[in-house]
């Protein structure tokens, strides 16, 4: 009797001891969120796509466009990101910047931002834009970004900018995305700074996080490759910079460059490895103990 209650001890002491682990697991996963532009190559089938980013352990997407998503509407695109667990936190959209009918513009920004509000969005990031040739059409274009701003708040959203590698370029002078930082407002107008070579060029994203610090409220975590993969960036002391400038919101971006063709193989293979790198970037988030979990 004294033998069968001490493996019974035993037995309980392990199923407990199990329970903690997979309770610790559930509690110590990170969120974590990825642009959707990642997995471009599967749009053809956009609930799979979801699904697939689901299981690639991700929780918040940031899509593209609006107000409509992949050619549902904001609503019906809200439901089936939530069938997967899925939180619609951002997304990468631009209404062309037309100076000669801003009403017009600023029509068609509200009904972005509309689209964007029914999906429960925090974030609307235009993904790159002309902000103008000459330094005085730039002030005008930042002058109107700034009014999109002050109307993406009526509508709970916080308005912003992803960086290329042009707006790097100089334009009479000025560097094109400093010249914007400057004359845009930090409480309108954000920057979602990408930090991928191919994205900023040969310039530093820590001069840019140290010196607009309160300005860059979203990463964009990019490589060459998987994150970490390239060597080029050092992402351990860009995302401890990014919270010691107060923010915490971060979204992945993987790129396999392919085209869906002819063969089926081929297409199968190439399939196969995008969603491999998309995963292997989430557990380079996970695995890493200098990332924190993202609060969208």
């Amino acid at each position: 009797m004294k033998r069968f209650f001490s493996l019974a001890m035993t037995f309980i002491a392990a199923v407990s001891v199990m329970c903690s682990c997979t309770q610790t697991e559930i509690v110590e996963k990170k969120q974590a969120g990825i642009q959707l532009y990642s997995a471009r190559q599967a749009y053809s089938d956009i609930e799979a796509t979801l699904a697939k980013v689901a299981e690639s352990g991700y929780t918040a997407v940031e899509t593209l466009g609006g107000p409509t998503c992949f050619g549902l509407e904001a609503a019906d695109f809200k439901a089936l990101c939530d069938k997967y667990g899925l939180r619609i936190a951002s997304t990468h959209a631009v209404v062309p910047y037309n100076p000669a009918d801003l009403e017009g513009n600023m029509a068609d920004w509200r009904k972005l931002f509309e689209g964007l509000q029914t999906m429960g969005a925090k974030y609307c990031v235009i993904p790159g834009m002309s902000f103008g040739s000459t330094l005085a059409e730039m002030e005008a274009c930042c002058a109107f970004i700034n009014q999109v701003g002050v109307v993406a708040k009526e509508y709970g959203l916080m308005f912003g900018y992803h960086n290329h590698k042009g707006d790097f370029n100089q334009i009479e002078g000025q560097t094109i995305l400093d010249f914007v930082i400057a004359h845009t407002d930090a409480d309108k107008f954000f920057i979602e700074l990408d930090v991928c070579k191919t994205n900023m060029g040969d310039v530093d994203p820590m001069h840019y996080l140290k010196t607009y610090g309160d300005r860059i409220k979203v990463l964009h975590a990019k490589d060459e490759g998987v994150l970490g993969s390239s060597g080029d960036v050092d992402f351990k002391q860009v995302f401890e910079t990014f919270y010691a400038n107060g923010a915490i919101d971060c979204f992945v971006e993987y790129e396999l460059p392919f085209e869906i063709g002819e063969d089926a193989a081929a297409n199968e293979r190439n399939l196969a490895a995008m969603w491999q790198g998309i995963a292997d970037c989430n557990k380079f988030l996970q695995e890493s103990d200098f990332v924190r979990s993202c609060e969208y």
